[in-house]
């Protein structure tokens, strides 16, 4: 097992890991930018090491820098949350060269399932179900053009190597194709350094479920059941929750199953996620694979009884995972709701500010994960989540109420502070997600205005 790791990322994940590696008995070293030096993770962990401004592409995106604060502190694994160099194979490999272990997927692998048109090329091949679409990048607008009329509209345009909900284009019409064909290129550019995108048919009307896998390198691969993430903005998530209603036992397996052929086509090693797209008759389609740990791993952990994080680092050490896949149970339900500092009545616009008051809600079976204190300050400079509130019951129902009941204990206050806690107590109190029946359209048909 490992005796130190340095947690290359910020906020609540951060803080997530550290505490992980308290409970397995492993010092941490936290790196911070000026942002950051009086936050949570920076008290809670053994060391701390100063990367940079605040502006993430001068600290939490410096390589050099963070292989440099591993050195001087003797970690001997770096552990790098989600988001940030979370699924990028350079770092993996630097991580590599200076005797660091990285705390997820071989580069190699990182590098098909992190192209997106690669890794459906490796998902067709694993046989898994793709939507009518390309698998190579499409390079031209005639070529776009002809694919889109070939599977019909709406079509979706993807980034490949895109994520968190950037370079994603839905195309209704043959007219704005050409438009939006180009500005998804351009933004694929300037955001992810990749012009490539790829076609596919888009569904109007679907689920949005993904499977959580864990492998190790002793031949052992488990799923730990479906997560369902149809509510979002922008192709964001906002809430999410295990099991997925529309899922049942045997579609479950189903899921399972295709789940982990993809991983194991891929040579995977450590927890990731197969993303499906579902519909209400029992198909479902691959979207894509995240290399890493994901925002709403909670809910998984609440129904599972299972630490995901811990069982990460323990693979990564060489270990074999603590349990197979006849161990694994759902019991109950979870739901996830994402506190972020924004305004949905202005399109979700970022409200940071000035934490003069944050309370969060207690009670049996609620569980929140922050990195914010009451006197903090959110700065502008990075993603907008403040917390994660995260509840289990027995039935679904008993967890919304359960969720609602903790949303109206949440008190967050400060000058210019906005949250989505409202929001989210709209979103679960409303007849369609009460019964089950939200799917990727629940906000373009309930837009924000309605539900705050």
């Amino acid at each position: 097992m490992f005796t130190k790791i340095l947690i290359a990322n910020r906020g609540e994940i951060a803080v997530r890991v550290a505490r992980a590696c308290r409970e397995l008995g492993i010092a941490t070293v936290a790196v911070y930018s000026d942002a950051d030096e009086n936050s949570m993770v920076v008290r809670l962990a053994d060391e701390a090491v100063r990367v940079g401004p605040a502006g993430a592409a001068a600290s939490y995106l410096n390589v050099p820098n963070i292989i440099g604060a591993a050195v001087k502190t003797g970690a001997d694994a770096i552990h790098p949350g989600y988001g940030f160099l979370s699924e990028d194979p350079y770092f993996a490999e630097i991580c590599a060269d200076h005797d660091v272990t990285f705390i997820g997927p071989p580069p190699k692998v990182m590098e098909v399932v992190g192209d997106k048109a690669v890794a459906r090329q490796a998902m067709t091949d694993a046989g898994l179900p793709l939507l009518p679409g390309t698998v190579d990048p499409v390079h031209t607008f005639d070529e776009a053009q002809e694919i889109a009329e070939k599977i019909g509209y709406p079509v979706i345009i993807k980034a490949s190597a895109g994520g968190g909900g950037r370079g994603i284009t839905v195309v209704h019409r043959p007219e704005d194709l050409r438009r939006s064909y180009q500005e998804t290129r351009a933004t694929a550019q300037a955001v992810f350094r990749n012009r490539d995108v790829y076609l596919e048919r888009y569904l109007e009307r679907a689920r949005h479920v993904e499977v959580q896998v864990i492998c190790d390198d002793h031949g052992n691969a488990v799923h730990l059941g479906e997560r369902d993430c149809s509510v979002q903005r922008r192709h964001q998530k906002l809430v999410e929750e295990a099991p997925s209603p529309g899922v049942t036992p045997a579609l479950r397996g189903r899921l399972g199953e295709a789940a982990l052929a993809g991983a194991r086509a891929v040579g995977y090693r450590g927890a990731g996620t197969m993303e499906f797209l579902l519909e209400d008759g029992g198909d479902f389609w691959f979207m894509e694979m995240n290399a890493r740990i994901q925002v709403e791993h909670p809910v998984t952990e609440l129904v599972t009884g299972i630490d995901i994080v811990a069982e990460q680092i323990r693979v990564a050490a060489g270990l074999p995972l603590s349990f197979g896949q006849d161990d694994v149970r759902i019991s109950g339900h979870a739901v996830e709701c994402r506190i972020n500092a924004e305004d949905p009545a202005r399109g979700f616009a970022p409200a940071p500010g000035l934490l003069e008051v944050f309370d969060p809600p207690g009670g049996p079976w609620t569980r929140i994960d922050t990195a914010s204190r009451q006197g903090d300050r959110i700065p502008p400079h990075y993603d907008s989540m403040i917390a994660k509130l995260i509840v289990w019951a027995p039935t679904r129902r008993l967890a919304l109420d359960r969720a609602i009941r903790a949303l109206d204990e949440f008190d967050v206050a400060g000058p210019g502070v906005r949250t989505t806690i409202g929001f989210q107590r709209n979103v679960l109190a409303h007849a369609e997600f009460r019964g089950g029946d939200a799917h990727t359209d629940f906000l373009s048909r309930h837009p924000p205005e309605e539900l705050t």
